[in-house]
């Protein structure tokens, strides 16, 4: 078997790699009987030389591949015939903008593994950037409060080398000492977002009920799981297995909380169906409190009332007016400062391509070197021989237009 990773051809270009250089020496070593290559790029976070200076051979052309590794979707007209491609493809929810390059993969008989659909046997998914989504955007949230503050300054997370210098910035910042900060979501992006706080000097955890009624002079934070901040209509009691199987009967349960936190860092996942967190109704109440909303997961007028458009890596921060309900600018006094990055682990392009390249080679590609005793692959090939495998049938309809 010969391994290409392929040159990154989506615009806006994305720096991170399936496989950073030391990855690229793990999986020769775990793997001597398999050909690694990776296709010479000037986009990605690590440089040629950093992959040749390792032994791995830096190349131009990888039509000899058999499987080709990327990050993102690969430019349609890049796509070689009769590969395995394995990256984002961002089409199993029926995404209108990539139909057509689902059609193309089926046409050029492409095999095609999805990374977000990578999934242990029991559920769960088995890759994701969701770590530094966490990271990157609470790490963002400090740099709002302390332009909003005027307390202190942090270097925008795209301008640190990497984790470490992150790491180190976070010293400079200063929190009132009553200050109170909300974390929703307890997934990889929540757990993301936890180590930043960790990093925080002075800043302590305290349960959600403590959170509540706390009178510590000190900065405290809390991370509330879908159960704390939710609650059923009717006032039986809250079972998460109700909520996920009728979430209509259910209402937010999370103005206790907005009205005693500063600042709120989002990291949930939401569904439609699922009620809002906050609505532009909440943020009007003169009893909420939050200043600085850090929202991760970034559903655009959805769940969390202040985020109406996604920001990015170079302009991160936006003001929202609740009384007009419109952006208005960051340091406006009326504004809630919003933070509402879509691709935040670009922001740190090496790390974050390290950990995926770790669970890449640990957990998933010895499923495609060896056998796929737990069908790890087979249940994450959408398509195959010129057709969708049994596992994506329902986009039949999408491939045809319909």
């Amino acid at each position: 078997m010969k391994i290409g990773i392929v040159k990154e051809t989506k615009n806006p270009p994305d720096k991170r790699v399936p496989l950073s250089p030391d990855n690229c020496v793990e999986l020769k070593a775990l793997f001597p009987e398999v050909k690694l290559v990776v296709q010479s790029s000037d986009i990605r976070a690590f440089k040629d030389s950093e992959y040749s200076n390792l032994g791995i051979e830096v190349v131009s052309d990888v039509s000899d591949c058999d499987v080709l590794l990327g990050v993102k979707e690969v430019k349609k007209s890049e796509l070689l015939s009769n590969k395995t491609y394995f990256f984002f493809s961002h089409t199993i929810k029926e995404q209108p903008y990539n139909a057509d390059l689902l059609r193309l993969m089926l046409k050029k008989n492409i095999k095609m593994v999805d990374y977000e659909t990578l999934t242990y046997p029991k559920n769960g998914r088995i890759l994701g950037f969701g770590r530094y989504a966490g990271i990157v955007g609470a790490y963002n949230a400090f740099l709002a409060y302390g332009l909003k503050s005027g307390s202190y300054s942090l270097k925008p997370a795209n301008q640190c080398h990497d984790y470490k210098e992150l790491r180190q910035e976070l010293k400079k910042v200063k929190l009132p000492s009553d200050y109170k900060i909300i974390i929703s979501g307890d997934g990889r992006v929540g757990k993301g977002a936890e180590e930043i706080l960790h990093e925080v000097e002075g800043v302590f955890e305290v349960s959600p009920m403590d959170f509540l009624t706390s009178t510590r002079n000190k900065p405290i934070y809390t991370q509330l799981s879908v159960k704390e901040y939710n609650k059923r209509k009717d006032g039986q009691s809250f079972t998460k297995g109700d909520f996920y199987k009728n979430p209509e009967l259910f209402e937010s349960n999370f103005k206790r909380f907005s009205d005693m936190g500063d600042m709120y860092i989002a990291c949930h996942y939401w569904d439609a169906d699922a009620p809002f967190i906050f609505s532009r109704e909440d943020v009007k109440h003169p009893d909420f409190n939050l200043k600085i909303v850090a929202d991760i997961s970034c559903d655009i007028d959805g769940p969390v009332a202040s985020t109406i458009r996604p920001s990015t890596i170079d302009e991160p921060l936006y003001g929202y007016n609740p009384q007009t309900e419109s952006e208005v600018d960051f340091d406006n006094e009326n504004a809630i400062g919003v933070m509402a990055v879509d691709n935040l682990p670009c922001e740190l392009p090496r790390d974050a391509s390290e950990d995926f390249g770790n669970e890449l080679i640990t957990k998933v590609l010895p499923n495609l070197i060896g056998e796929d005793y737990e069908t790890i692959i087979e249940r994450a090939t959408i398509c195959e021989n010129g057709e969708l495998t049994s596992y994506f049938g329902y986009l039949q309809g999408y491939v045809e237009g319909n």
